[in-house]
């Protein structure tokens, strides 16, 4: 359980890096707005290549989260949407609902704090004695 933990928020933590480069994309579009044609593009292919990651990651963590630690009951229908669905509006929804909560440990995502024997009974059935 607590290698999921460790995964997810390493998972987070890069979600969070890769939003504070896709900010930096900003002022890359302000430029491409304000410029000549040659600044334009430079400027606009600069932005996507920053926004491009995190884009990219987070599409397929949404899919990652709804796989290991979608907490709901409507799992059969978040799945079809996720999948099917190719605009992309509800990896959003399900990104709002569910990723930014189980990022801050929020709603059904909380975490529970556990009886003090099972987290020496979970170490010692991992060290295999």
């Amino acid at each position: 359980m607590s290698c999921m933990i460790g995964r997810w928020e390493k998972r987070f933590e890069i979600i969070r890096i890769l939003g504070w480069l896709a900010l930096a994309s900003l002022p890359f579009f302000v430029l491409a707005l304000l410029t000549s044609e040659f600044f334009q593009i430079f400027s606009t292919v600069a932005a996507v290549l920053l926004i491009l990651p995190a884009f990219v990651y987070t599409y397929i963590v949404v899919i990652w989260h709804w796989k290991d630690r979608y907490r709901g009951r409507h799992s059969d229908l978040w799945g079809a949407l996720i999948l099917i669905e190719t605009s992309g509006w509800m990896k959003i929804v399900y990104f709002f609902r569910h990723i930014l909560p189980d990022l801050r440990h929020t709603g059904r995502y909380r975490l529970e704090p556990q009886p003090p024997g099972l987290e020496k009974r979970s170490e010692l059935i991992a060290s295999g004695k």
